[in-house]
């Protein structure tokens, strides 16, 4: 096994609290039925990552493909028509994310690991999202998200390209993600794949993985 030299992680879910902790709180506020918005995103999203960003909205967005407005529009339109109700699409996104908060624990694990000599990246899907600047002053050493470089997760491409940047091999490199498929499709290139589920777990397997005390 290669010396690992390398973190990649995600931002939204790991870098932030949990996803659908989030999406919840949303689907409380404007009294949507998340199994409905859930529904909507497993018609688009579908069984492959190859379709077309014609039908399919949200890899279009990913992409930087189509604006945030016109996403927004599309996703009002199919919950609209899954509840029977009027759901607004102005600044629909800024609802959904409005819950977000920052996982400050694995910002710092994150910082740690860079001063202590591992090349760090950020790896994101952005659904226009604005990411604080500020926040990665000095955490990482390659920010690659997906809008700006018109390519996605789980797309192999991404993936080398992050690798690339930090100026590594993938075999050298350690790749977090709270979905399973993203994670999978890291490791199918020769990374080594830690799906995170709490700062704990995933702190613990770092420690391991790279051989110093990341977690405190």
């Amino acid at each position: 096994m290669s010396e690992l030299k390398g973190l990649i992680v995600d931002w939204g879910g790991v870098l932030t609290s949990d996803l659908s902790h989030s999406m919840a709180a949303w689907a409380d506020a404007e009294d949507v039925e998340i199994d409905q918005f859930a529904a909507v995103m497993r018609e688009w999203l579908g069984p492959s990552v190859e379709e077309t960003s014609l039908v399919n909205p949200v890899h279009a967005l990913e992409r930087g493909e189509i604006e945030v407005p016109d996403f927004e529009v599309h996703l009002a339109q199919r919950l609209t028509s899954r509840l029977g109700r009027s759901i607004e699409p102005g600044g629909l996104l800024g609802r959904l994310f409005e819950n977000f908060t920052h996982a400050h624990d694995m910002s710092a694990l994150v910082r740690r690991a860079r001063v202590g000599g591992i090349r760090t990246a950020l790896l994101s899907n952005s659904w226009g999202n604005t990411y604080p600047d500020e926040l990665f002053d000095g955490m990482f050493d390659a920010v690659v998200i997906s809008g700006d470089v018109g390519m996605r997760k789980p797309e192999e491409r991404i993936y080398r390209h992050t690798i690339d940047l930090i100026g590594l091999l993938p075999e050298e490199c350690v790749f977090v993600d709270d979905l399973q498929h993203n994670v999978i499709a890291a490791v199918e290139i020769g990374m080594v794949g830690v799906r995170h589920v709490d700062y704990a777990r995933t702190a613990g397997e770092l420690d391991v993985l790279f051989g110093q005390v990341l977690s405190r």
